[in-house]
């Protein structure tokens, strides 16, 4: 927050130095009113730990001694209030008896806080989040500062709230808001907050002082729950909206592979009239919870996302992109470098392509900015630029013009020479590996990968490729790029295909076997989805577009022979008549407003483990042989990059976490029993001999 980049974020009185708290600082002004500043020691966020909840237990102690007037409590952290829970005390745990007990200990300090005999009130800005928001809960009131953003991402880490947030929530507003909220993940903002009834009020900085003061003397009204709430909260009709909820939750998350939805809809439907109960029920679910083998998994891929952050460091100098090729990859990652605030030119041949992409960028804006002024700003900062006068000045160049050698050789000639000194050259291919491309340029040490996935506004990741004569200075500046637009950077060396087109092709292809085998192409797709993709092959096809999937088979098969699956002429026949999927509105499927027409078809034999394992370990088996190569040196890496870039079954953590948790041998065994049976593509990479 610009208001407060350099104080602690008080308007009460100033703590004095030291103190008896590591991570509180407790001060009482002249009217008694305690202010409790939360300072978590050596950390950029205040997040809730058991020394932490430890401390605050001691904190509500001397204050229930002390009786102050009132009690505010705020962050001294320009992050935001509280983030949540300190995630790293989840990872791990395997006895849900302990994990039990751990989450009732911080359940009577957070119950401890709401039964203070004096008023209390929560001064919120910046994030306020999981147990930070239900911290604010067990407060009588709360303030938000303009800014702040509210939510309970618990569901993205396999959970649901654990510190009373559900009773306290469903009790506050309309419980079928708050429900939707929490089996979401999704923040509001502190406006939306207080329509809700969330918060009290929303103020400026400026006020704070005085908007607490009036929350603890009862000069501010409290949002109070209506007879909405109560009629929502009652027996028979918590049964017909929990039924309802069950049938939205498993659209998006199946009760086999995600089981923190339905157990938080099972503690309101069984508990939402009686909050103590549903307090005593909420320990043992999320205890039972937090081992479960997706709740460890998504937990592991919280900290891999943390750890590609890092991996982009920081000191980003890219302030000017230019972009060749508006197609619907170069046009969408104009557009999100725009939205990040980066200074956009694109160029194509022709005018068509930038009208379209500045359509769809229009589009992007307005569904995931919320201010109409920054909508134009964005807008604003992306420039058509039909002459390609935009190089001169640009910080990175990237090209994305079509999957073909020759012509991307043409392009980087003409740019060559306009190029800035210090400029970046990046390419957007796929799968032609550097060491071709770069034949015939001038400086091969500023050419480099940036490899985007489609879709740019959804997908985080980011390949950033390099070749053995690269200036190791511009692939630092080319990650921390990617850090700065807000997306995860992979470093791979260059090889057909990288890291995730490599691993995905066998899995397409096979599905065009298996197509070839006269399988529905629904049946396919559900054998995929059953595992937990996010889509089918054949699905995934189309939303790629079949020509580029031809393209990047062909490169591949180029390359590694027989080890891919055939390209079938049929194949070959659809993209010659221009039907290449979701972008010309047919390809396996026939799409309508961006989706693709999955009418059940006749009665089809359901998907067999076989089919599963045919589509499914290939992946793996890549995954091990770029691992063997060196083409990423890492194997969480691996993991994350799927995640990220494909989507692969979050709760699965992973090709290789999924390959490990299954046995590598029970792996290797299977791919050798389908070699056997359908073909030397699923022989198994030498690398599972090392593999752990």
């Amino acid at each position: 927050m610009d208001v407060l980049a350099d104080r602690v974020l008080a308007l009460g009185p100033k703590p004095e130095p030291g103190g008896p708290y590591r991570h509180f600082k407790l001060t009482r002004d002249g009217d008694g009113v305690a202010w409790l500043l939360f300072d978590r020691d050596g950390a950029s966020a205040n997040t809730l730990s058991a020394e932490v909840i430890e401390e605050l237990d001691k904190v509500l102690a001397a204050l229930e001694t002390e009786r102050p007037a009132g009690l505010v409590i705020r962050s001294a952290k320009k992050s935001g209030f509280i983030a949540g829970a300190d995630v790293n005390e989840f990872r791990g745990a395997s006895d849900s008896g302990p994990a039990e007990t751990a989450i009732g200990r911080a359940h009577a300090v957070i119950d401890r806080l709401e039964a203070m005999r004096v008023p209390s009130v929560a001064v919120i800005h910046g994030f306020c989040l999981g147990g930070g928001l239900e911290v604010a809960l067990a407060c009588q009131s709360r303030i938000a500062i303009d800014g702040a953003r509210f939510g309970f991402p618990e569901v993205m880490l396999g959970l649901h709230p654990g510190l009373g947030g559900p009773a306290r929530f469903t009790q506050l507003i309309n419980p079928v808001q708050a429900m939707t909220l929490m089996l979401t993940g999704r923040t509001i903002d502190a406006r939306r907050a207080k329509a809700l009834g969330l918060v009290d009020a929303v103020t400026q900085e400026r006020h704070v002082l005085n908007a607490a003061k009036d929350a603890i003397f009862g000069r501010l009204a409290r949002a109070r729950p209506g007879l909405v709430n109560n009629i929502l909260n009652a027996g028979p009709v918590r049964g017909f909206l929990a039924s309802r909820m069950r049938r939205e939750a498993d659209k998006a998350a199946p009760h086999e592979h995600y089981p923190a939805p339905y157990a938080l809809i099972d503690l309101w439907e069984k508990h939402g009239g009686d909050k103590p109960a549903m307090l005593r029920a909420e320990k043992i679910s999320f205890g039972k919870l937090v081992v479960t083998p997706t709740a460890q998994n998504l937990i592991r891929v919280f900290f891999l996302r943390e750890q590609m952050k890092k991996l982009a460091g920081g000191g980003n100098r890219i302030g000017h992109v230019h972009v060749i090729g508006a197609g619907a990859m170069g046009g969408d990652i104009a557009a999100w470098c725009a939205n990040q605030g980066m200074r956009v030119t694109l160029a194509d041949m022709k005018a068509e392509p930038i009208a379209g992409a500045m359509k769809r960028a229009a589009e992007l804006f307005g569904k995931i900015i919320r201010k109409p002024t920054d909508v134009r700003d964005a807008l604003d900062r992306l420039i058509p630029d039909m002459e390609g006068e935009g190089v001169r000045n640009a910080d990175l160049i990237i090209e994305a013009v079509p999957e073909k050698l020759e012509l991307k050789q043409k392009v980087y000639a003409l740019l060559e020479p306009k190029m800035k000194s210090g400029a970046i050259l990046a390419t957007n291919t796929s799968s032609i590996p550097l060491q071709d491309l770069r034949t015939g340029v001038q400086k091969p040490e500023r050419l480099l990968g940036l490899h985007f996935f489609n879709p740019v506004s959804r997908l985080q990741l980011v390949e950033v490729v390099s070749h053995d004569s690269n200036d190791p200075q511009l692939l630092k500046e080319a990650l921390a790029f990617v850090g700065a637009i807000d997306r995860l950077p992979l470093p791979v060396k260059s090889s057909p295909g990288f890291l995730v087109n490599r691993a995905l092709t066998p899995y397409m292809l096979e599905a065009m076997v298996l197509l070839d085998e006269k399988i529905d192409k629904r049946v396919i797709d559900a054998a995929a989805e059953n595992f937990g993709m996010p889509m089918g092959p054949i699905e995934l096809a189309d939303q790629v577009g079949l020509d580029i999937c031809l393209d990047v088979g062909d490169m591949l098969r180029s390359k590694f022979g027989d080890a891919l699956p055939p390209t079938p002429a049929w194949l070959r026949e659809k993209v010659a008549n221009g039907e290449l999927g979701r972008k010309t509105g047919k390809g396996f499927y026939v799409w309508r407003d961006g989706k693709p027409d999955k009418t059940p078809g006749p009665a089809s034999t359901p998907p067999s483990p076989e089919m599963t394992d045919r589509l499914i370990l290939p992946m793996s088996n890549v995954c091990v042989a770029c691992l063997r190569e060196g083409i990423v040196d890492n194997a969480d890496l691996v993991d994350g990059a799927m995640i990220f870039g494909t989507g692969y079954a979050p709760f699965r953590g992973g090709p290789l976490n999924y390959a490990r948790t299954r046995g590598a041998d029970n792996v290797v065994s299977a791919l050798r029993a389908l070699a056997e049976k359908f073909g030397g593509r699923f022989t198994p990479d030498a690398g599972w001999e090392n593999f752990k």
